[in-house]
């Protein structure tokens, strides 16, 4: 096997970020592969952030900053690097607000990025992709798995998930994805800190069709609402507003299935709707 490339930490922040990244890495004895698993992404993203060629959101950067144990000094030369991050403006500050949660509340008609499996974040982004937008792609599908490490840290956030109906039966990826990722919300089901529901058709509430919000309780107990459609969203931090949308959360959460009939229901959707058969791919 080759030696690795050494880095010359002079030519750019990005190579002088990426060697203190694999000097952290090789102190810890962990593999490249070993490390992606750690911040949920794959190893070759690892092998491009320690030679210096690739971009990386904050997400990715604060996760890799507390797994290495790095006391914050990627965080903060992750700020002098000038990285555009892969997200549209209206949604940049709800994902750093999301990043300093205690307590989410999210009501969707898709699976929630949080609980997205790479297969499925990649199916959606795939399916609105221009030609020529394959690097965009991949920065998109690295920044949204990367945000899922906030789930694994020593205190994640309490996350309630209501989820419409449909997006059980709409299909993302085809049907190998479809089963592989409801039985990630079943296994995300499963931690203490989460609770997943499924909100049915017949009890569907007008006011939140056609769109998702999240409700987040920040650490000073401050809540925030961020509502999002196909193409646009928006931050509303006034105190009347969140008041009303969680009024009206809570009306969906009491219209919605227990977490056990849930469970219940999912593992239906899968044996009728995705079995498990010898060509769904690996």
């Amino acid at each position: 096997m080759p030696a690795p490339k050494e880095l010359d930490p002079s030519t750019s922040l990005a190579a002088l970020y990426g060697k203190k990244v694999r000097k952290l890495r090789l102190r810890a004895g962990w593999t490249q592969r070993e490390l992606g698993e750690k911040v949920h992404v794959t190893h070759s993203r690892i092998a491009k952030i320690e030679l210096g060629t690739e971009s990386l959101p904050r997400q990715l950067s604060n996760a890799l900053d507390e797994v290495l144990g790095a006391d914050g000094d990627l965080c903060d030369l992750w700020e002098h690097m000038g990285y555009v991050p892969p997200y549209p403006a209206f949604s940049r500050r709800f994902v750093e607000y999301e990043a300093k949660a205690k307590k989410m509340y999210k009501f969707s008609q898709l699976i929630p990025g949080l609980a997205q499996t790479e297969e499925y974040v990649r199916g959606i982004f795939e399916s609105g992709a221009i030609s020529g937008e394959v690097k965009s792609l991949e920065e998109k599908v690295s920044a949204r798995l990367a945000r899922q490490a906030l789930l694994d840290g020593p205190a994640p956030p309490w996350l309630w998930i209501v989820l419409d109906e449909g997006a059980l039966h709409r299909i993302v990826g085809g049907h190998g994805v479809m089963r592989r990722q409801l039985e990630r919300l079943l296994t995300l089901a499963e931690r203490p800190r989460i609770n997943v529901q499924v909100l049915l058709y017949r009890d569907t509430v007008p006011a939140v069709m056609g769109g998702s919000l999240t409700l987040l309780t920040l650490p000073n107990r401050r809540e925030v609402l961020y509502t999002e459609g196909i193409r646009s969203g928006g931050i509303n931090e006034e105190p009347e507003d969140v008041a009303k949308y969680s009024a009206l959360y809570d009306r969906i959460q009491a219209n919605a299935l227990s977490p056990d009939a849930t469970a219940e229901l999912i593992r239906k959707v899968m044996e009728e709707q995705y079995p498990c058969t010898p060509s769904d791919p690996i």
